[in-house]
């Protein structure tokens, strides 16, 4: 059984965030979100963009290995794209107020939160 809603929730209870989506870099579509201030669909079609420039640019390298988070830093959000390893193709994309957000704290909570994601 998904537990998609629980997950979006539990991220949504970091300190500072502002935004979760589950997308599919795939579509570039979120399969649900929680939280606002972005516009969710640009968001996610745009860091579906991210991910694949970076899987493609790893391959070019010759690189055997695999990402883990992508994590961006804006001056006043972090944005935390996390791919989920039991699911190929999803990724979480987080969105944090920078002056209220632990960078370290956060990125675990995310990472426990997509260890335990049922889809």
């Amino acid at each position: 059984m998904s537990n998609l809603k629980e997950s979006l929730d539990q991220v949504m209870t970091i300190e500072g965030a502002m935004l979760v989506a589950l997308v599919d870099s795939n579509s570039g579509m979120s399969l649900g979100h929680v939280g606002s201030g972005i516009d969710v669909d640009a968001a996610t079609a745009g860091n579906t963009e991210v991910v694949r420039a970076k899987l493609k640019t790893m391959k070019a390298l010759n690189l055997k290995d695999e990402i883990e988070d992508i994590l961006i830093s804006l001056g006043k959000q972090y944005h935390i794209i996390r791919l989920i390893a039991a699911e190929p193709g999803l990724f979480f994309y987080v969105v944090l107020d920078r002056s209220r957000a632990n960078l370290a704290l956060a990125r675990r909570k995310v990472l426990d939160i997509e260890s335990g994601l049922k889809i």
